[in-house]
């Protein structure tokens, strides 16, 4: 049984840092900044979830799996919160998407 758990638990670790990879690489390689925010945001929230998950079964039952339970709600209502403020300051701010600029690139700063 030990081997199962160890096994699911380092799949969902692994599922988790392909995530977080595959949003770094998305923040960098897309167009504008809200492709980017929704690439990081997505990738954050599911990331941080699966190695959470990850880190619970191999704590097992105990007061470590509450902290990270915790740890987990506490990320799960600030990270989404945090991509929204983001991307509601930078609407008002007056940032165009990529697809609403005419087919240019986005100037750089």
């Amino acid at each position: 049984m030990s081997l199962i758990i160890d096994g699911l638990s380092w799949l969902l670790l692994m599922c988790g840092a392909f995530l977080g990879i595959s949003g770094a690489v998305g923040t960098v390689r897309f167009p504008d900044f809200y492709t980017r925010v929704h690439a990081s945001s997505v990738a954050d929230t599911l990331c941080a979830a699966l190695i959470i998950l990850g880190l619970i079964l191999q704590a097992g039952f105990s007061l470590v799996s509450v902290k990270l339970i915790f740890i987990l709600a506490f990320l799960w209502y600030t990270s989404p919160a945090a991509s929204h403020a983001m991307v509601r300051a930078a609407h008002f701010m007056n940032v165009k998407p990529y697809l609403l600029n005419k087919g240019k690139p986005p100037s750089k700063p």
